[in-house]
């Protein structure tokens, strides 16, 4: 009983010890990015991370990026916080069991503007299908310039029908070829989401009709037009 208990005693003081080990690594790098006081700010949020078994690397990750971007302090710590914020609410909506991937994916569509009830309702449509590359996806299209509204209606539109993840990377980047060449962002999202399984034609640019070549006269027999899949 005694060796028992001696035993499980010195696995906890290894476990700590690596957990020290771990949290001395994360202080080191920030410490050679940010000046002491800001360091401090910043291992306490992750200590609170740990405390509410929230993912620390995603912060140290947004800390060093406004490191690298010579952001004022203040602004480095608020970000940080920010992020756990979100972090806690993607947690929340997603479930206990989400991947660490899902709730950066998560937090990212939230920080867009994305309600906490849509990661929810995007939660159930997937299934047991990760959301990390459909909530992923709506973040982007939000970032495109693409209404959260009509951003929303997309992934839902798409989720409902059973989209596989490589059905939304295709979608999205079908969505940015379409406002590249011109199409406003939230036409070109509703189009393609519309036809993702009719093949619909793609989002028109504004002045210009979807079957006209771009540069004049005639398009040579089998030329697909620019933002066609």
């Amino acid at each position: 009983m005694i060796r028992a208990i001696a035993r499980s005693l010195a696995l906890c003081a290894i476990l700590l010890a690596c957990a020290a080990l771990a949290a001395g690594a994360q202080d080191a790098r920030l410490s050679a990015r940010l000046d002491a006081r800001t360091v401090t700010a910043v291992t306490r949020v992750l200590d609170s991370a740990r405390t509410r078994s929230l993912p620390t690397e995603p912060l140290v990750q947004k800390a060093l990026q406004g490191a690298a971007k010579r952001a004022p302090a203040d602004r480095v710590v608020a970000a940080v916080r920010e992020l756990l914020s979100e972090l806690t609410v993607a947690r929340s909506a997603l479930g206990a069991r989400s991947t660490e991937a899902e709730l950066v994916a998560g937090a990212g569509a939230l920080h867009g503007g994305v309600p906490a009830a849509t990661l929810t309702r995007v939660r159930g449509l997937r299934g047991r299908d990760p959301v990390t590359v459909a909530l992923g996806t709506l973040a982007d299209l939000v970032a495109r310039g693409v209404p959260v509204d009509g951003a929303v209606s997309a992934i839902v539109t798409l989720a409902s029908r059973g989209a596989s993840d490589a059905d939304l990377v295709t979608f999205s980047n079908q969505v940015g070829r379409d406002i590249a060449a011109g199409a406003p962002p939230a036409v070109a999202a509703r189009v393609r989401a519309a036809g993702a399984n009719s093949g619909a034609r793609p989002a028109t640019v504004p002045g210009r009709p979807d079957n006209a070549p771009r540069g004049g006269g005639r398009r040579p027999a089998g030329q697909v037009p620019p933002g066609r899949p």
